[in-house]
This record gives structure tokens, C-alpha cells and sequence, in this order.
């Protein structure tokens, strides 16, 4: 038996944003009914090299989808001309453990953090948005607009603070051909947060650079950039004063944004409103009010890998689009 070697381009292809929040979704409601068999990730850390692995399984019987995900996390990538940022996902055969197909996870990567950006907007902001400040303009600002304005397609104003003048130009540039909406490059954090309905932060900060007096009552705010000990950006009143939805406990206490309040002490399972997965798939009702504060904690989930990357495999595998993949025989 041959298996499949799916490229970036075959995964691109495949993949639209509108799918991958449709799949993401349904990852997470799997998740919060407990028909996901996920470990919490675990890493490598490359102290040498100031970088680490993540190692990130998962199952979903109902389906019959099995698979991990390799991914990698090394900020000065840039210097040698690579991605911060490359994964590679294996799909498994659940009945055989044979593998299916060795793919491209570098692009599911950023589509499904992308989508859960969105997911969580569209369960935890107010219905009423109009502004959205983006909080770091690189690749991973891409797709959370995207999913953003799935979710709340009203919006009508962006504002952007990126360190990177040039980042923020070049996204604000996308934004403006793409969504047809009026774009701020603002010159601070404070600036670009002002009266925003919809907060995305997608940076590598290791200290807090939003602050509460920065976000306005009302204000959803989805915490992406935390992903390993000590990473966070939101100051810690932040998260006592709103309502606070995460992915997964074990994962996000610890790489998490709630990670650093949590080891010092500031922040404890009962200050957390609820997982994503489980608001979707009881309907729970976080928000209470256009006041309330709402922040999504994201580390991402193994399980929405391996639903993003089984929606690829199926839709690159069907009828004669198989014909143009590479395959090989790994036992051969």
C-alpha cells in the first residue's frame, strides 16, 4: 500500500477558510462532548537553540481519523530564511495503524488557529461589532481576519499595531483590498485597542503589552500569541476582570496566556467561565451582557489538526485529484 505525500500547495488547494471553520467547530463541539481522545501536547525544548517541538496526537472514533502532528516553534528562523513556525502531520489508519499520508502542517497550522480566533468570536463577542484591533500583523493576522469576518462579517473598521512598520502596511494593505473596510495603522497598542469590539493578539510578547485600561468595556479579545512557559501578552487584571474561555485546562495553564498568572498565583481553575468546547457543545451562554469582557485563551487543540487535516485528505484523495499526488511505500 502507497501512502500519500500531500504538499503545501496540494493542503492550499484544499483548504478554505470557510471549510476550516466549519471543521474547527465541529472539532471543538467533538471535544467538549468527550468523544476526542487527545493527550495534552508535549515538547522538546531546543535550549541551545532557543526553540522547542511540539508533539500532538489525537483520535476521533466517530469518524475514524487518527494522526500527530509535529510542530516546531523557533523565532529566529528568520536569520536562516525560514518559517518561525513548521509542522508536519501523519495520518493513521485507526483500524491498521497504517499510515494514510504525511502532510504539509505548517498551512493547517494557520488556518485552524485562524478559525479558532473566529469560533470563539462568534460564540463569545457581542453581536454589534463594528472595530477590530489586530495586535501583531504577521502571518497568523492572515487568517484570523479571515475567520473574523466569518464570524462577524459587519465589522467595519480595523486598526493595526505591529513593532514592524512594514507588517503593519502590508496588512493593512490586505485588509483594504480584501475586506473593503477602513484600516488604521495606529503608532501604539493603546491606540489600535481604543474602542474595539474585537482585540486579536498574535505576537511572541513574553511581558503584558495590552492593558486593561487599554480594552474597552464590551471588548471580546482573542489571546493567540501565548504558546509556551512564560509567553503573555495580556496584563493579568485583564483576565480577573473578564470572562475567560479556553481551550483546554492542562494545555493552557501551561503555555497558555494564563500560564504566568497562574504560576504566580493570580489565577486558579475557578476563574475560568468555561472551555470552548464545551460553550458549543452545551450552548452555554458566557456572555451576559455588551459590558462583559470575554477573552479567549487559545494553545490548539491535536484534535483540530486532525480534523483540518482529514477534511484535506479527503477532498485531495477523491476521484482523479489523487492521480497528481506523490505517494510512497513506506515499508517497501
Amino acid at each position: 500500500m502507497d501512502t500519500y505525500l500531500i504538499k503545501k500547495s496540494d493542503v492550499t488547494r484544499a483548504l478554505t477558510m470557510k471549510d476550516c471553520f466549519e471543521v474547527t467547530e465541529n472539532a471543538f463541539r467533538y471535544y467538549g462532548e468527550g468523544a476526542v481522545q487527545m493527550p495534552p501536547k508535549s515538547y522538546l525544548y531546543f535550549a541551545d537553540f532557543s526553540g522547542d517541538l511540539r508533539c500532538m496526537p489525537s483520535y476521533v472514533a466517530k469518524i475514524e481519523a487518527a494522526g500527530i502532528k509535529a510542530v516546531n516553534v523557533h523565532p529566529n528562523n528568520h536569520n536562516v530564511n525560514l518559517p518561525t513556525v513548521m509542522a508536519s502531520i501523519l495520518l493513521i489508519d485507526p483500524k491498521t495503524g497504517f499510515p494514510l499520508a504525511v502532510m504539509d502542517g505548517t498551512h493547517v497550522t494557520n488556518m485552524r488557529t485562524g478559525a479558532a480566533g473566529g469560533i470563539a468570536t462568534k460564540y463569545l463577542a457581542k453581536k454589534d461589532c463594528k472595530k477590530a484591533a489586530f495586535i501583531g500583523a504577521g502571518v497568523q493576522a492572515e487568517t484570523q481576519v479571515a475567520a473574523m469576518f466569518i464570524a462577524r462579517p459587519k465589522i467595519s473598521d480595523i486598526a493595526i499595531f505591529d513593532i514592524s512598520t512594514e507588517h503593519s502596511h502590508a496588512f493593512a494593505e490586505l485588509c483594504q483590498e480584501k475586506y473593503k473596510v477602513n484600516v488604521e495603522v495606529a503608532d501604539s497598542i493603546t491606540a489600535a485597542c481604543a474602542d474595539a469590539d474585537v482585540i486579536n493578539c498574535t505576537t511572541s510578547a513574553r511581558k503584558p503589552i495590552v492593558m486593561k485600561s487599554d480594552v474597552a468595556p464590551g471588548a471580546h479579545i482573542n489571546a493567540i500569541g501565548a504558546d509556551a512557559i512564560g509567553k503573555q501578552e495580556l496584563e493579568p487584571a485583564i483576565l480577573k476582570a473578564a470572562k475567560v474561555v479556553i481551550d483546554d485546562w492542562v494545555q493552557a495553564s501551561h503555555s497558555g496566556e494564563i500560564n504566568v498568572p497562574v504560576s504566580s498565583g493570580e489565577f486558579d481553575r475557578k476563574n475560568v467561565a468555561a472551555e470552548l468546547g464545551e460553550t458549543i457543545a452545551k450552548n452555554l451562554k458566557v456572555r451576559e451582557s455588551d459590558k462583559d469582557i470575554t477573552v479567549f485563551d487559545s494553545t490548539g487543540l491535536a484534535v483540530q489538526d486532525l480534523m483540518t487535516a482529514w477534511h484535506v485528505y479527503k477532498q485531495v484523495t477523491r476521484g482523479s485529484d489523487k492521480d497528481s499526488l506523490q505517494t510512497v511505500q513506506i515499508f517497501g
